[in-house]
């Protein structure tokens, strides 16, 4: 039986305690970051993207070279095996062997997590699919306590694509387990919040409303977590046209907000920020993406030094002859994966994307 490593999959993994102390170590890398180089001498990362990233990739790759490690891996899958049709198993286990720590992106949901059930070290979500990204929420939590001094007492619009949106899935659950905090969730009918991430927000017993205008949402905020449409996550190009340009943040929009109140973004931007609005000091985005490779080298040092104790990573059972409904689910793809489920009174949830099932 495998040795269960510290994986992060999901935030739910590690407890609100281990969010704590990796955000603290990560302030404390910013302000001394030369005590840290070296940390990471003889250790190596391997880097395994299946999607295009930019901050994602480049900010994991930074954390690692700043702490004095190695990096391997690929971001292009046709230069790999997987372009000859190799399993996500045979290729995480591999690089398992030559790597400490596995950094993976992928495009379908629940991948990352099957890919830590064989694998042979610690493996860190860095999106999969639609689903989720916790290190861009680690990074939020880090840029939210540096810049607003606290993680409660928030009102947090979240605005554009929040149902394809991982990072919003990911930061609306992890904002849900502090104090006070309430929730505006600004988007299109067809863009909405999926219903199992608003039943953890309403079990949390923290407050949230529905939007369509973000003009009117606005003034309340203290902190806007902007988001693009995601092109890619629709299943035909006219479905995206009609969403693309819903939602604009501009000038206009800015003067109404509170003096204080802070703008985020995961990036990248398309056309839902404008240029104007870079040079108002409310714009967070890219001070957010410096703070994500502190965070990052913070993650890399707690997992190597294995200073958080994590959960099991499949908890339900499988289900006799049921397949997740979701098309995107891994276990749809992978025919040698076995489906689990976590069962909830007359509903199955897959524990690989938490689609949910009706039973019969």
């Amino acid at each position: 039986m495998n040795k269960r490593f510290p994986h992060l999959i999901d935030l739910d993994n590690y407890p609100v305690s281990s969010w704590n102390s990796i955000i603290n170590l990560a302030m404390d890398i910013k302000r001394n970051q030369h005590i840290y180089v070296g940390a990471c001498s003889g250790r190596i990362m391997a880097t395994l993207f299946y999607e295009p990233s930019t901050r994602t990739q480049m900010s994991f790759q930074s954390a690692m070279l700043r702490l004095g490690g190695g990096i391997i891996g690929f971001d292009n899958p046709a230069t790999s095996s997987v372009a000859k049709g190799e399993s996500i198993k045979d290729t995480t286990k591999i690089a398992s062997g030559y790597s400490d720590i596995i950094v993976m992106r992928h495009f379908l949901e629940g991948s990352v997590k099957a890919a830590a059930l064989t694998a042979d070290c610690p493996v860190v979500n860095a999106g999969d699919g639609g689903h989720l990204h916790p290190t861009q929420t680690l990074t939020d939590l880090l840029t939210l306590k540096a810049e607003k001094g606290t993680l409660n007492g928030l009102t947090v619009g979240f605005c554009g694509d929040l149902k394809n949106g991982r990072t919003v899935h990911s930061l609306l659950k992890a904002l849900s387990c502090y104090n006070n905090n309430k929730f505006v969730l600004i988007s299109t009918n067809e863009l909405k919040v999926p219903t199992y991430i608003k039943d953890r927000i309403s079990a949390s017993g923290k407050e949230y409303v529905e939007a369509n205008s973000l003009e009117e949402a606005i003034p309340e905020l203290d902190v806007l977590y902007m988001t693009r449409i995601q092109r890619e996550r629709f299943g035909s190009e006219e479905e995206y046209e009609r969403q693309k340009n819903v939602f604009c943040l501009d000038e206009k929009k800015m003067k109404a907000a509170k003096k204080d109140m802070i703008v985020l973004h995961p990036l990248p931007r398309v056309d839902e920020i404008t240029l104007e609005v870079d040079d108002d000091p409310r714009a967070l985005y890219f001070k957010q993406a410096n703070y994500g490779m502190y965070v990052r080298m913070s993650l890399i040092l707690s997992i190597l030094n294995e200073d958080i104790k994590t959960k099991p990573l499949l908890v339900g059972k499988e289900a006799v002859g049921i397949r997740c409904g979701n098309p995107k689910c891994i276990t749809n793809a992978e025919s040698t994966l076995k489906g689990s489920f976590r069962h909830h009174g007359g509903i199955l949830e897959c524990e690989f994307c938490d689609e949910r099932l009706l039973m019969e």
